[in-house]
């Protein structure tokens, strides 16, 4: 991981196309603008593990005794 140090609007350049620029920092929370093309997807990472553990939990083996009672239910 590389690490920089930067200021209230300094930037850093990546691969040409994608240009990270500090905005503000407040309170210790730094404001973040990113200028990326329309084909690059910038996502924060909280919500990226949140739908990976939904879709992990949606996925795992649950009780299939309801599954049966309702497939009986069904047969008649």
């Amino acid at each position: 991981m590389l690490i920089l140090s930067r200021r209230p609007e300094e930037s850093i350049i990546i691969a040409d196309t994608i240009t990270v620029k500090v905005v503000s920092i407040e309170k210790g929370v730094v404001k973040l603008g990113i200028d990326a093309p329309h084909n690059i997807r910038v996502l924060r990472s909280e919500l990226v593990r949140a739908v990976k553990d939904s879709n992990q939990e949606a996925s795992q083996d649950h009780d299939t005794s309801l599954l049966q009672q309702l497939a009986q239910k069904l047969r008649l």
